[in-house]
């Protein structure tokens, strides 16, 4: 068995380098995997929907919490009014859209329907970090659809246990009632954890750079945990905990995402490969047609028109309004999802899942691919900016300060800046410059190049100041804070 593991782990590993080329989120490859793995292939049988569920939200705070770590505040603020919309309000205009679709064209019961059109509501956060971050677009609409797919997976959730729970669904302000209570505690109980979490690692020099990843990890968890038991979102919670977290001044930041970055795709790989084994592909042939024309009832009027609704009135443009009604990728999140009903035993329950099923695999074939296509004609790439500096911050406890770890990126304008021309905050310095394998002591002239490292010292007044002015320098050049960051013109524009 640890052989199999091993060997399904390094399959899933090289998919990535596949999936990078053809577009295709790797989804697709992992639950392959578990659909050959399973009862119609080498003969694994697997058919308890409860683990899967669980472990399916095992495996979605984890990837909630990557993406929150990884998610810029700055570009993403400007988009929070937008996915906000898109998470309430174009949720339930998806919900009734998508539901009328299956029960008129697919001749559904109502209830079925109704949990259909919730679970494909959903935008998968796993999808979206895996192929918006590959495609230049520019930074509202990046923001807008990651900080969607972070915030709809609580209404969604809500919805779907409401409609798949025994006896009748409650009354439509009930439901709303419950999401907008659900959706505050969720996100006080996740700014709060984010919050003191934060305060507590900048404060506290653990004895090994390596617990940093473990501890901002076990916060996450922690968010999830405290804004389910307070009766909220846990999903809101662990995303806006981890946002915070990722924004803020940690330790060994770069190390801590990386960290994420693994566990994540190492909860990714898990959750597809159970859930391959989960699916009977002799049963998927009957609804095939149906899942298409739900997918299709989705893609071309359910999300157009929950986007124009929602968007229209915060004067998004049509352009950027048809690439948002694209890039409403789905993945496991529904998959998931779709697990809920056959655990609550409802009628027509495995048949759901296998609607839901094929409609990913249709929809993540047509939509992934396409999306940079669509972009490109649309007039909404973008020019590559300039990298940003890696930074990894070091707590100095006994002489109270900070050592800074500042990698220069190939596409940095720290370039060609000579050291004195950085005008760090008094208080801080650079010591040290590691280039091409030498280290040397720097003076006021020392010109910087790409790909060189350097040691910045910083007491701990100025730490937050000194790194401010060298990502200023490294986006803006030697005269950011003069003539301003592209970013900052931008926004002025």
């Amino acid at each position: 068995m640890l052989l199999v593991s091993a060997a399904v782990l390094l399959v899933a590993v090289a998919a990535v380098r596949v999936s990078s080329r053809s577009g295709l989120p790797s989804l697709l490859i992992y639950l392959g995997l578990g659909v050959v793995m399973g009862q119609d292939g080498i003969g694994v049988r697997f058919n308890d929907a409860q683990l899967t569920q669980v472990l399916g939200y095992a495996a979605l705070v984890v990837i909630l919490a990557e993406g929150g770590l990884g998610t810029k505040w700055k570009e993403i603020r400007p988009a929070v009014p937008a996915a906000v919309a898109l998470s309430t309000a174009g949720v339930a205009i998806s919900v009734g859209v998508t539901a009328a679709a299956a029960h008129y064209l697919t001749g559904l019961d109502w209830r079925p329907s109704l949990i259909i059109g919730a679970v494909v509501s959903s935008t998968d956060a796993a999808a979206v970090f895996s192929v918006l971050r590959k495609v230049p677009l520019p930074a509202r609409l990046n923001g807008v659809l990651e900080a969607e797919s972070g915030f709809n997976d609580a209404p969604v959730v809500i919805l779907v246990v409401a409609f798949s729970s025994a006896g009748p669904v409650d009354h439509w302000y009930v439901l709303i009632a419950t999401i907008a209570a659900e959706l505050a505690i969720g996100a006080a109980v996740g700014l709060a954890v984010g919050k003191l979490g934060a305060l507590a690692l900048r404060h506290v020099a653990l004895p090994a750079s390596g617990l940093y990843p473990i501890a901002v990890m076990a916060l996450a968890v922690l968010a999830y945990a405290g804004g389910a038991l307070a009766h909220g979102s846990g999903f809101l919670a662990v995303y806006l905990a981890s946002l915070v977290l990722g924004n803020a001044a940690l330790p060994h930041r770069p190390a801590t995402r990386g960290f994420a970055e693994g566990v994540a795709w190492l909860a990714q790989i898990g959750m597809f490969v159970l859930l391959g084994l989960l699916v009977n592909p002799r049963e998927l042939g009957e609804d095939l047609i149906p899942a298409i024309v739900i997918g299709v009832a989705l893609t071309l009027v359910a999300r157009p028109l929950s986007v124009t609704a929602t968007l229209a009135p915060l004067r998004i443009r049509w352009r950027e309004q048809v690439l948002l009604s694209w890039a409403g990728l789905r993945g496991a999140v529904p998959i998931v999802l779709a697990t809920i009903p056959v655990v609550h035993q409802v009628a027509d329950s495995h048949r759901i899942f296998n609607i839901v099923f094929v409609l990913v695999i249709v929809s993540t074939l047509v939509q992934g691919p396409t999306l940079p296509w669509l972009a490109t004609r649309l007039r909404l790439g973008t020019p590559e900016a300039a990298a940003d500096l890696g930074i990894e911050s070091a707590p100095l406890e006994r002489l109270r300060g900070h050592l800074l770890s500042v990698s220069i990126p190939e596409r940095s304008r720290m370039h060609g800046v000579e050291v004195g021309e950085l005008r760090l905050p008094s208080g801080s310095g650079v010591t040290l410059v590691v280039r091409e394998g030498k280290s040397f002591v720097p003076g006021p002239e020392t010109v910087l190049r790409r790909g060189d490292e350097l040691l910045v010292v910083a007491t701990d007044q100025v730490r937050d100041a000194a790194e401010r002015r060298l990502r200023a320098v490294g986006s803006g050049g030697k005269l950011a804070g003069w003539l301003g960051t592209p970013a900052e013109d931008r926004r002025r524009t």
